[in-house]
């Protein structure tokens, strides 16, 4: 028989000792390490958007998520999730758990116009989210070309009452499109209605005299006002733009009710907690108060608009009922 001796066993077990501790010390290493990537997973926020980088609604995330981040301390980013007109951008938001760390950041668009547009939408702008802060309102301006013969808004209006002209928009649907309705019931005029993909190739068109004219986001039009490429006429909203001092409102010009803000907002999950809500209210108020938001909006022309979660959910309610009714009243559908 053989036999070992204790201090042979000793020296063995002192062997397998030692990569018994390796595994060990590995083991504790990666779950230390699995629990810091799910902390920080958790100790992030995203801003989630329905459009493609580089866009004003982008480059309005990028900028508000530079100023989030140093607020709440911890990273901010951007998800770009164009598609399905805020569909796609809004379920995944919708899905998402109510902790506050995944919100959606919106136009008008997907929120009050798109349920007056689509008989059945995937998501259900009003009951799916918890409104967090409107971020900015964004006025339209009505722009033409730099040959175009409508030297003031006057003499657009005029044709316009007359023998009719065609004007771009940024597609069915779009804000837009929404103000050209609404100049079209204000003047009781002759309005051909020309649908782009997107403000780009309407722009575009407008410079070069395709169509008429075109009613955007100032935000959007400003670098192409400010070289020359577009004359701006007349500004939708109820008071002058400071950026656009010398352009009158279509109030001014005797046409009332045309006024188109594309704003934009903040969107949380339903099940939010109504505390988690309102700290980030107070989070985007102190964003939204900062010197780089405050330049950003005298560059671009858009107005910083803070607002409480009730007065958020008023203005969602309400502007959800204006553009239904527009829709209705102008037969508007996705096929015209």
């Amino acid at each position: 028989m053989f036999h070992l001796s204790h201090s042979h066993i000793a020296k063995r077990l002192t062997t397998l000792r030692a990569p018994v501790r390796r595994l060990i010390k590995c083991i504790a290493a990666t779950t230390l390490g699995i629990a810091a990537i799910g902390a920080h997973a958790q100790d992030s926020t995203s801003l989630v958007v329905a459009f493609p980088a580089g866009g004003p609604a982008d480059s309005l995330a990028r900028i508000v998520a530079a100023q989030l981040e140093k607020e709440l301390k911890h990273p901010v980013v951007v998800e770009n999730k164009p598609g399905g007109n805020g569909a796609i951008a809004a379920t995944d938001v919708a899905r998402a758990r109510p902790d506050g760390h995944k919100l959606f950041v919106s136009s008008v668009g997907a929120i009050s116009i798109n349920p007056g547009l689509y008989p059945k939408l995937i998501y259900d702008p009003i009951n799916d989210f918890l409104p967090v802060s409107q971020l900015v309102s964004v006025p339209e301006v009505l722009v033409v070309g730099p040959n175009s013969p409508y030297v003031d808004a006057q003499a657009f209006v005029k044709q316009v009452k007359g023998e009719g002209l065609s004007m771009a928009s940024s597609g069915v649907g779009s804000m837009p499109h929404m103000a050209i309705a609404q100049l079209k019931l204000a003047t009781k005029g002759n309005i051909l209605h020309v649908p782009y993909k997107g403000a780009a190739p309407a722009i575009t068109d407008t410079i070069g005299g395709q169509v008429a004219g075109f009613i955007g986001d100032v935000s959007g039009l400003m670098p192409h006002i400010k070289s020359g490429k577009v004359k701006a006429l007349a500004i939708a909203a109820a008071k002058r733009s400071p950026v656009l001092p010398d352009v009158p409102t279509f109030d001014e010009l005797g046409i009332p009710n045309v006024y188109a803000n594309n704003w934009y907002g903040v969107f949380a999950p339903k099940d939010t907690p109504a505390s988690t809500v309102d700290s980030l209210n107070a989070v985007f108020a102190k964003v939204l108060a900062s010197p780089e938001m405050k330049t950003y909006a005298e560059s671009t022309g858009v107005e910083l608009s803070p607002t409480t979660p009730q007065a958020f959910s008023d203005i969602v309610r309400g502007d959800a009922k204006k553009w239904g009714d527009l829709i209705r009243e102008e037969n508007i559908t996705v096929n015209n």
